[in-house]
């Protein structure tokens, strides 16, 4: 059952007894309360266990418990293991964990000595080329026939296979607190079968330690000499576990190195590239169950022809295993990423609107699953037995039709819940609150008065804008006018609210000073129908930033803002959205009030994990009440220092709201951005006061749900709103064996209610392949899906867990779900090869991005809010968003074709694919750079920013200016295209090659060493070939 795979052999062969790693932390990410046994002593676990370095593990069944993050081996209990165990005991960590000591030398230093790279270029000359095709054949110059499209994640690819002979016995020290594994000296180049270098690699973040010896050339930083004898209390770097031999070790090698090529390994460029060259602009239809779609950065048509369209589903493996026993084994998440508002493009057929009147929809009566495609007609049509449970259940008399020749339903066709995989039922009442049709949604501005707020200009900024904005609220598509009601709060300590009803010349306020229980004084004009109230509103408005001026009040509440809004909510027996521009901690004696606990201390210890949580219950239980009164809330933060992101933040992400964050907000440079955000909020599709159900077949079910998300039971998904840019990642588990037949199904159904105020069920089914065979799991793989779902696993147990645990298992997951491959489906090689699946050959280089994200970096440079703030921005993350935000896109501007609209070919986010002469565009999704060279073409600059040349550009500027020449505008467009599809309005820095800022700019080039730690994508390919190999052995 051989498979093509990726292969490469690193500079070190098997690992040596007591050399190395030492026993990874395996377990399920869950509560902290069940430790998984120490480090240095574990047990020896079944088939593909981590056992003690140089001891052999015995294949054996399967150790019992989760799949998620390997198995535990230290679980002879049989209890089922945690994905992210809690921390180990602290007497067992010294051996195998030096404390993090900050030390003269940087943290982070060059992984490479000369010795290791001469000892790789004499593997060089060996290199030898085997492809791993079904029977070994000797290798043919062209690209071999590809296999089916179906076998691979996107387009038909050649196998990669190149095998580096092992050479001398050197091996990277062991996994260090900061550091995550060590790395090899260098990472083996991986060729491919046609002679061409093989695709880029993704996201890197792991530092190695350096190697004794002399520091390379250009390109790495010097070194100082580290001591690598046995472990010495205090005597230590920060990377404990002793190097045995040292340089003694490598005597002996020959000579002059030879450069490694970092084209030689799996390259994210190429991989997007294939996929669009093969995929990009078809159409893709939905009608075959389990295909692999095009992957997220693939433009293309998607028709729905009975499964959901990949906009609203993906998963990591559109294969499922057969049994847990499997699931186990391999260890790959089964998981789905659903967006169930996400935008459908112009081109493609939005969703269809079914109306059964009083009856409402059908659905099966044991397990409630909504009428789809996955149900089959039998007794000429009176019954249906549900692709679910498999009940057989009486078709009602107003939905009875014949059947044709084949079984299926002569209305087939003209039923989209017959025959799409997505589609809309209209509601009945018994889906609604109190049994009666809902109010259409409000929203209410509430508004930041302190001195600060008022002195900077933000709020004449506010109060100007949504004059206009009010004139844009979003409306039901067959209405004249929007149905939303707007109501508007100010604060500083106290509340004050506004009565703007129609029939009022002034607008009037009343002051709600007791923030302890706060009350709504007015219900009659506090939310109105913005068209009456239009010149109430507008008086207001002009008036607000008058009102506060003289005002030197500096201290806020918060919580009792939220409580407010809810409150007024509520008494109008609505659903809506708060939109609360805030700037500051909120010290003011009130419910919610915090203090700075911003404490460097606390990094890089088990106490980090206190930085993340809310600092007080009180937010905790108002996004609880929250969510039960359908408010939904989105804050929009100002903040010059800190404001405790973990905590103010907390409701927004409960509710399905949104946190924006203008750092230092300087009204000439960032008031575009933090407008741009504010329309988009408004004008966003969302369903208000949801509930989400996913249903599967019978075998597996939803066990875990991350995103902005609030669940009172193991089943309702409860959300205030939810909007196109949200997702919600579904983990799923056996409960049962499936069948390669049958298949597995999921049923996605949003209960929701519309702007226009109509409850409404939207339905998203799709379905899923199984297999007893673990290379068909491999093969149906997303890596884009995995990344986002190890994103969230590991972001929501950075609340419980220690950080250097998570990272571990992260690691360790990496290596164990690779070495299942290696072990059950790869052809027979030597361990000293890396082989990696196709569609998983980039997984290292993303995984290697997410571990150098700040949220799990233990750094005291990195801002807490930052981190707190990415951390939540990643919980709701859809796929492509996450894409984007883990491995960055780089392109070459000074290669542009003015002439052509598409967008210049991406290159790999590495400095050394910088050029002196050469301006790149750098986007994540949250940010956009532009970067400049030294010597960049003077009429490039000329062309952009209208100056004569690279120095006399200002660097302050966050909008180009509008020059009318072609390099101008084609470079504004580009911008605009890639900020279209993306939810937050990315602020333009400039950037000049050699200046300060260019640190800043450093840290997204995720192919390298991070600028606050964390390996190269290189080294961390190294780090985990040798985890593969100790697992194999």
């Amino acid at each position: 059952m051989s498979q093509q795979g990726y292969v490469a052999t690193p500079p070190y062969s098997q690992s040596q007894p007591g050399i190395g790693l030492s026993p990874p932390h395996y377990g399920h990410y869950g509560d902290p309360s069940r430790a998984t046994s120490p480090p240095g002593m574990m047990k020896p676990v079944g088939n593909l266990g981590a056992a003690a370095p140089g001891v052999m593990v015995s294949p054996g069944p399967p150790p019992p418990g989760p799949h998620q993050l390997g198995q535990n081996g230290a679980h002879s209990s049989g209890h089922s293991p945690q994905r992210f165990p809690g921390p180990p005991p602290v007497n067992s960590v010294a051996p195998s964990y030096a404390q993090y000591q900050p030390s003269t030398q940087s943290s982070y230093p060059s992984p490479v000595s000369t010795s290791s790279v001469t000892h790789l270029g004499s593997q060089l000359d060996q290199l030898q080329i085997n492809s791993y095709g079904s029977g070994m054949a000797p290798p043919s110059q062209g690209p071999p026939d590809p296999p089916s499209a179906a076998s691979f994640q996107g387009p038909p690819r050649p196998p990669q296979s190149s095998i580096l002979q092992p050479g001398s016995q050197v091996l990277p020290p062991p996994p260090t607190t900061l550091n995550g594994p060590g790395a090899s000296p260098l990472s083996p180049p991986v060729h491919r079968q046609d002679g061409l270098p093989g695709p880029p690699p993704l996201n890197a973040q792991y530092q190695p330690p350096p190697l004794p010896g002399p520091a390379l050339g250009a390109g790495y930083p010097p070194q100082q000499q580290a001591n690598y004898g046995p472990q010495m209390a205090g005597a230590q770097l920060s990377y404990p576990g002793g190097f045995p031999g040292g340089a003694a070790q490598m005597a002996g090698l020959p000579p002059p190195p030879k450069k490694l090529d970092p084209d030689s390994i799996p390259s994210p460029i190429q991989v997007i590239e294939n996929d669009r060259a093969t995929r990009g602009g078809q159409v893709y239809a939905t009608n075959t169950r389990g295909q692999v779609p095009p992957l997220v950065t693939t433009d293309c048509v998607i028709q729905d022809q009975g499964n959901a369209s990949p906009r609203y589903i993906r998963c990591t493996t559109y294969c499922f295993p057969c049994t847990s026993d499997m699931a186990k084994q391999a260890q790959i998440p089964l998981a789905a990423v659903i967006t169930p508002f996400a935008i459908i493009p112009s081109n493609e057929t939005p969703l269809y609107l079914v109306n059964h009147g009083e009856n409402g929809p059908v659905r099966c009566n044991r397990c409630k699953a909504y009428m789809c495609p996955f149900m089959q007609f039998i007794e000429g049509g009176r019954r249906y037995q549900c692709g679910f449970c498999n009940c057989v259940n009486d078709v009602p008399p107003f939905y009875f039709q014949h059947l044709d020749h084949i079984g299926r339903r002569l209305d087939h066709y003209e039923k989209p819940e017959l025959s799409l995989g997505s589609y809309e039922f209209v509601a009945t009442l018994d889906y609604c609150r109190k049994n009666k049709p809902p109010n259409p949604p409000a929203f209410i501005f509430m508004i930041d008065v302190s001195y600060s707020n008022i002195k900077n200009g933000l709020v004449k900024l506010i109060c100007e804008e949504l004059k206009t904005m009010l004139e844009k609220l979003p409306k039901e598509e067959q209405e004249e006018t929007s149905a939303i009601r707007v109501g508007f709060i100010t604060y500083n300590k106290v509340l004050h609210f506004f009565n703007v009803k129609s029939n009022l010349a002034q607008p009037q306020m009343m002051v709600v000073t007791d923030v302890g229980e706060v009350f709504v004084p007015l219900l009659d004009g506090f939310l109105v129908n913005y068209q009456e109230s239009q010149s109430v509103i507008h008086n207001l408005l002009d008036q607000i930033p008058e009102m506060f001026a003289d005002s030197n009040e500096n201290e806020t509440v918060f919580a009792p803002v939220i409580q407010a809004g809810m409150e007024a909510l509520k008494a109008a027996e609505c659903p809506g959205k708060l939109y609360i521009f805030h700037s500051s901690l909120p010290t003011a004696e009130a419910p919610g009030k915090l203090k700075n606990r911003d404490d460097k201390k606390l990094v890089n210890t088990d106490k980090e994990k206190i930085l993340f949580q809310p600092q007080t219950s009180v937010y905790d239980s108002l996004a609880k009440d929250c969510v039960a009164h359908g408010c939904s809330v989105t804050v929009f933060l100002f903040p010059s220092q800190y404001v405790d992101v973990s905590s103010l933040g907390l409701v927004p992400q409960l509710t399905g709201g949104t946190l924006y964050k203008y750092n230092n907000f300087q009204i000439h440079l960032d008031s575009q951005q933090f407008l741009n955000d504010l329309r988009n909020d408004i004008g966003k599709k969302i369903g208000f006061d949801a509930i989400m159900r996913v249903r599967t077949s019978t075998g597996f079910r939803a066990t875990d749900f991350f995103g902005g998300v609030f669940m009172n039971n193991t089943t309702d998904v409860e959300m205030a709103a939810i909007d196109c840019d949200k997702a919600v990642t579904v983990e799923f588990k056996h409960d049962d064996k499936l069948s390669e037949d049958s298949g597995a199904l999921i049923q996605c159904a949003v209960l929701y209610t519309t702007i226009g105020g109509q409850r409404r069920l939207r339905i998203h089914n799709l379905a899923l392949n199984c297999s007893s065979q673990l290379a068909d799991l491999y093969k149906s793989c997303e890596t884009d899906a995995l990344i986002n779902f190890f994103a969230k696993s590991a972001f929501k147990a950075v609340l419980h867990q220690p950080l250097k645990v998570i990272r571990e298992i992260l690691v360790n997951q990496t290596a164990h779900m690779l070495a299942c491959y290696r072990k059950n489906c790869a052809s027979p090689s030597a361990t000293s090869q890396l082989i990696l699946p196709d569609s998983m050959k980039i997984l290292p280089v993303y995984m290697n991005c997410l571990l150098k994200n700040c949220v799990l970096l233990s750094r005291p440079e990195i801002a807490t809010d930052e981190r707190a703030y990415q951390r939540q921005l990643v919980m709701t993350m859809s796929v492509a968003d996450s894409q984007l935000f883990f491995y960055p896109q780089l392109l070459p501007i000074h290669t542009l074709d003015v002439k052509s609209t598409a967008l210049p070919a991406a290159v790999r986010c590495s400095e050394s694919r910088l050029s002196e002469e050469g301006v790149f565009l750098l986007t994540n999704g949250l940010h956009v750079f532009l970067w400049l060279g030294v010597s960049s073409p003077p009429e490039l600059i000329q062309g952009i920013f209208n100056v004569p040349s690279f120095a006399h550009v200002n660097t302050d500027m966050t909008l180009l200016p509008e020059v009318g020449n072609p390099h101008s505008h084609q470079l504004r467009m580009i911008m605009s295209i890639i900020q279209q599809k993306r939810p937050y309005s990315m602020k333009l820095t400039i950037v000049k090659q050699r200046e300060q800022p260019e640190m800043v700019f450093r840290q997204f080039l995720v192919e390298d060493k991070g600028l606050y730690g964390g390996s190269s994508y290189v080294d961390f390919l190294c780090c985990v070939h040798k985890e593969i190999s100790q697992l194999l052995n």
